[in-house]
């Protein structure tokens, strides 16, 4: 699981503490020059009462502590997310299976592998793989089982040639007995070629898609290429 804390709320956090441990000093400062005036200007035969300034100096004591703290931990976020996006590196070149209806189909010498997950058995189960306009390509009934069922797209279409590479989506349609929409999950993979932040949130580049690192199953090695002719 991902933290809520992302690169752009760190250096946010890392601002403000910044300003605020400005902005102590710039206090502090003029506390001090309006304590020296006073301390000059006082009568000698009645001296003011030191209560109050005592009181401040630990007020700016415990002000100061705190912005201490909120360093060290500012500290401790830019080193967990430097760790996260270190750790995101690992996936490059590696093979990867996420939570997505979007998939990168790399053609047809290399088939979409893709499982859904049905909440229950369906009677009737439709699978349809749209382009990046939208646009049907193929669909096919699948298998109802409750459960993960696998499929796999060769890149066939409806019209009986073959998509090229590219990004698609592939949607599940199934039903019950009662007539009742089944709810369903889809997992797809690729190939990680790239780490990247979009709004301070990492992500992996898979194609031209960028997959959520949270949105992420397992990684393994590429399969190596199938060995063709004879010894």
């Amino acid at each position: 699981m991902t933290s809520d804390v992302s690169l752009n709320t760190a250096l946010q956090n890392q601002q403000k503490t910044a300003d605020s441990k400005n902005k102590l000093a710039d206090d502090f400062t003029q506390f001090l020059t309006l304590l020296t005036i006073q301390l000059q200007n006082q009568d000698p035969l009645s001296p003011m009462d030191t209560t109050e300034f005592t009181n401040q100096l630990v007020a700016f004591t415990g002000v100061e502590q705190q912005i201490n703290a909120n360093q060290k931990l500012d500290a401790l976020v830019a080193m967990g997310l430097g760790n996260a996006f270190t750790g995101a590196l690992q996936y490059v070149g590696l093979d990867v299976s996420y939570l997505s209806s979007e998939f990168q189909f790399a053609g047809t010498a290399k088939p979409a592998e893709i499982s859904y997950a049905l909440d229950k058995q369906s009677v009737e189960t439709k699978i349809s793989i749209y382009d990046e306009t939208d646009k049907l390509v193929y669909s096919t009934k699948g298998s109802g089982k409750a459960g993960v069922n696998e499929f796999v797209w060769d890149g066939t279409t409806n019209a009986g040639g073959k998509a090229p590479a590219g990004t698609y989506e592939i949607k599940i349609d199934a039903i019950d007995s009662d007539d009742k929409g089944i709810k369903s999950s889809v997992v797809v993979n690729g190939s990680v070629r790239g780490v990247e932040t979009q709004n301070g949130t990492l992500f992996l580049l898979v194609g031209d898609r960028a997959v959520p690192v949270a949105n992420v199953l397992n990684a393994s090695q590429p399969k190596p290429p199938a060995q063709t002719g004879t010894a």
